[in-house]
């Protein structure tokens, strides 16, 4: 797709996007000419701004007078203590997140690095491939260049260690080790400052990574508020300059410029909202508290359908969006500050979303992109973990509709004592039931230990397509929990270009392919973009007591020569304690038809279906009348977690493949590939028995 095309397909799916992308681009540019010619904050302007005549002053006035009751301030530190004492294993998981703080050690996307406790940091490395990039202005850096991924060293510069230090010294007891955490988060902050001066390396070349960083340096600045460490003039007055710089920066370079702005123009409004929210002292705060305020009202309504999904057409990125909405909530609400009822209220249906793809532990599909993103830097969890979500609704909503699950580490941070009173009060929620989110196009089925979620429906960001696969009409399948069938997740981005784009074609997912041709166009450079070319949408939604229908259509090859479009029946039998899976091809012409189910590891083998499996298989309405000799046996040889029967005719196979539970990391799986010839109408299909 030429870059004409590519224009053309953004002012069809979101109309009117590109001359309101104009409007924001023109005040962009006003903004940062503006920024340009401001000096940067010095001392002298933060005793002002704070009503200080000295240094020693300012100090007590910032730390001090504290008029928030957010999460993070002193005020609520005993309730946090208390609820984390409550927790099994909480306190540990604390302890251990500090001390990799303290040692200054990350985990980036799989790829451990570490600098060792006081020690400086290479904050510009990309610890994978070993390449730094240059302190020089960000106008003049190139940040997309071969092999190297400035996602890497911005999970470093994120600088949630900040407040991981300040989390382990909240639930220390011995002053030494307070005092030494506190002299980690002191030499930290100032390490980084220093080796990333505003405007200058990668650190500076991303508005949402900036206001990220600035929200967990002031989140863990309210932390150490009593620290003495952190309490002396030379420390403070170039952090609170820092923050003041980082809030200038982003309202000045706000990342709604794009056709359509999504969770990075979210995040800028998070960060300024923190920020200002717990020093509404320094210069600017007061503008950009209201400036985040109303954006963040406006992109609730724009980024979260009423039904709750994000609109961002990624499962996983529906809980970076959950985390970034929740966060500047609960700072807003410590600090009396109302982000409205109809917030309030479509944030919660977020929570609910999440828990009706969550699995019984906790894991979510990875449908479109996972980059493994999160706010909340309270405890570590697997790239695809959801489940954790419906706790901490429950607590902030006081609504019994989310409870039932584990009272989580992130919800007694953010609520303290009194949100785990609030948990333990309420009833057990019923187990969560088959949904369909038609305008998210997120569908799951749920019974008999599985949980199936099918995506069907628009790309995401209104058409756009950043974040969306060529997935329609693929599925993810967990059974007891555990991803069976899977989709294959996302890889990489800009690292390896070739690989995210082979992760997000049709041959990765599990649905059919036509022909060897791709659902939707894909231009090669561009990797944040998919057309709405597929146009795939539900025919029914069928729940019932024995078994849940779900009917799913596209048009995507019905711009062949000879078109052909696909609708797709899932039946999840509960007694039986199957899927049935069938697809119907309507057009004309003869095509070559590729079925795949991606594994999420290489545990298959072709068997013979013992009597009772087949049994089973004949059982499921809508299923093939008659199977394959041969069916694929998947899961550990000696407790297999079910069977794939095909129907008899298709060409079936074992191939290789690639699995990539979180960003960065690819592993070796294997796929079930089935083929066949057809001429529409035509249908072929299969059955999964659970063990």
């Amino acid at each position: 797709m030429g870059t004409l095309d590519y224009y053309a397909a953004i002012a069809r799916m979101a109309p009117g996007a590109l001359a309101k992308s104009a409007v924001r681009r023109v005040q962009g540019v006003a903004r940062q000419a503006l920024y340009r010619r401001r000096e940067q904050v010095d001392e002298a302007q933060l005793l002002e701004s704070f009503g200080a005549t000295s240094a020693e002053a300012l100090v007590s006035l910032a730390l001090d007078h504290r008029s928030s009751r957010a999460w993070c301030e002193v005020s609520q530190r005993e309730s946090v203590r208390a609820a984390i004492a409550k927790l099994p294993g909480a306190k540990q998981r604390t302890q251990a997140r500090a001390a990799q703080a303290l040692a200054q050690a990350w985990n980036v996307f799989g790829t451990p690095v570490s600098f060792g406790e006081g020690r400086p940091v290479d904050w510009s490395l990309d610890p994978l491939s070993g390449k730094r990039y240059p302190v020089e202005p960000v106008e003049s850096l190139r940040l997309l260049v071969k092999g190297m991924d400035p996602k890497y060293p911005w999970v470093m510069g994120r600088l949630d260690s900040l407040v991981a230090l300040a989390q382990g010294a909240w639930v220390t007891n011995s002053p030494v080790g307070r005092s030494r955490l506190a002299t980690a988060f002191v030499a930290q902050t100032l390490d980084f400052l220093q080796a990333n001066p505003v405007g200058m390396g990668v650190h500076w070349t991303c508005p949402m990574e900036i206001a990220l960083r600035a929200a967990n340096l002031a989140q863990a600045l309210a932390m150490f508020a009593d620290a003495p460490e952190v309490r002396r003039p030379e420390f403070l007055v170039p952090v609170l300059g820092a923050l003041t710089e980082h809030s200038a920066w982003v309202e000045a370079h706000l990342e709604d410029h794009g056709a359509v702005p999504n969770n990075h123009l979210v995040s800028n409004y998070v960060g300024l909202a923190v920020v200002g929210l717990l020093f509404p002292e320094l210069p600017g705060a007061p503008r950009q508290v209201a400036l985040a305020v109303n954006g963040l009202r406006a992109q609730m309504d724009a980024q979260v359908h009423p039904e709750g999904t994000s609109f961002e057409g990624s499962i996983p990125y529906h809980r970076l969006a959950v985390e970034l909405f929740t966060l500047a909530w609960v700072v807003a609400r410590g600090a009396g500050v109302s982000l409205g009822p109809a917030y309030e209220a479509r944030l919660r249906l977020m929570y609910v979303a999440s828990r009706a793809w969550s699995s019984e532990q906790g894991l979510a599909p990875q449908v479109g992109d996972n980059d493994s993103g999160r706010v909340f830097p309270f405890q570590e969890r697997d790239e695809r973990e959801q489940g954790y979500l419906s706790g901490l609704g429950a607590a902030l909503f006081n609504d019994a509709g989310l409870s039932g699950g584990v009272f989580p580490d992130e919800a007694a941070w953010l609520l303290g004592n009194a949100g785990i009173a609030r948990f333990v009060a309420l009833p057990v929620a019923p187990a969560p039931v088959s949904m369909s989110f038609p305008v998210g196009g997120f569908h799951t089925l749920r019974g008999a230990g599985a949980v199936l979620t099918v995506s069907a429906g628009k790309q995401g960001q209104r058409g756009v397509g950043g974040h969306s696969h060529n997935d329609k009409l693929s599925f993810e399948l967990h059974v007891d929990g555990c991803p069976v069938i899977v989709d294959p997740g996302t890889g990489s981005y800009t690292r390896d270009p070739a690989l995210r784009n082979a992760m997000r074609s049709t041959a990765a997912h599990n649905t059919l392919q036509v022909d060897g041709e791709e659902q939707a166009p894909m231009d090669p450079a561009r990797l944040f973009a998919l057309p709405e070319d597929a146009r795939a949408r539900v025919v029914a939604f069928e729940p019932g007591a024995r078994h849940d229908r779900l009917v799913v259509r596209h048009d995507g090859y019905r711009r062949l020569a000879s078109p052909v479009g696909i609708e797709r029946t899932f039946l999840l039998d509960r007694h039986v304690r199957a899927l049935a899976v069938g697809d119907r091809l309507i057009g004309t012409g003869r095509h070559d038809v590729v079925g795949r189910l991606h594994l999420p590891d290489g545990q298959a083998r072709w068997c013979e279906p013992d009597a009772a499996v087949l049994a089973r298989a004949q059982r499921v309405p809508e299923g093939p009348g008659s199977f394959e000799a041969r069916a694929v046996e998947i899961g550990p040889a000696k407790a297999p977690v079910g069977w794939v029967l095909l129907e008899q005719g298709l060409e079936t196979s074992l191939v290789p493949s690639q699995y990539s539970p979180g960003y960065g990391r690819v592993v070796p799986s294997v796929s079930v590939e089935f083929r066949r010839q057809q001429t529409p109408p035509a249908r072929l299909g299969w059955v999964f028995v659970f063990r």
